[in-house]
């Protein structure tokens, strides 16, 4: 699996750092960084929930 994420959209809420943290940060700089862009099938569930919980749908998961 590989996460994608439209920053031109991101605002950078950080809902998906909340769900997984293991994959997603937003430092103090407020910008959100992928920190595993291909993270392993055990994190499946919790990027699928970050994908849903971002208001702006900027999440996408390819694979």
């Amino acid at each position: 699996m590989r996460v994608v994420v439209d920053f031109n959209v991101c605002e950078s809420n950080a809902l998906c750092m909340g769900v997984a943290p293991e994959v997603f940060e937003v430092r103090d700089d407020d910008f959100l960084y992928i920190l595993d862009e291909n993270p392993p099938e055990s994190l499946r569930a919790k990027v699928e929930e970050a994908v849903r919980v971002c208001p702006k749908q900027a999440i996408t998961i390819e694979g």
